[in-house]
């Protein structure tokens, strides 16, 4: 069954077409690695009503907005062969985290068992 890795963070709106680029700096990387998928959306209806919004849990900023994002693996094991060889590149290795264009400590993370291909 193929698995995920899903992210959501914020980003100051005035540095989403930076945070774009390394995205997809990134994501051919990943790619090139064996990633099935790469995908990265930046939040355009998120006052939602009646449920818990992606604002409030992560606390979003006056000025930023929420970037969802994930990667599709054939499976756990081909993620975690993927991700090594990712880590490893060296077109990925000099990313600071200071100087990302977001706050690389407010990101939430976590891979997940796909439970449902239609």
């Amino acid at each position: 069954m193929r698995y995920v890795d899903g992210y959501v963070l914020p980003v100051p709106r005035k540095n989403l077409q930076a945070y774009g680029r390394i995205a997809r700096k990134a994501g051919k990387i990943w790619r090139e690695h064996g990633a099935l998928e790469v995908r990265e959306c930046a939040g355009d209806d998120l006052d939602v009503k009646g449920l818990v919004p992606f604002p409030r849990t992560i606390k979003l900023k006056r000025g930023e907005t929420v970037v969802f994002s994930w990667i599709v693996f054939k499976s756990r094991a081909h993620r975690d062969r993927v991700n090594a060889k990712v880590m490893k590149d060296p077109r990925l290795s000099g990313m600071d985290p200071k100087s990302m264009p977001f706050d690389c400590k407010r990101i939430v993370y976590g891979g997940f068992k796909v439970l449902v291909d239609v």
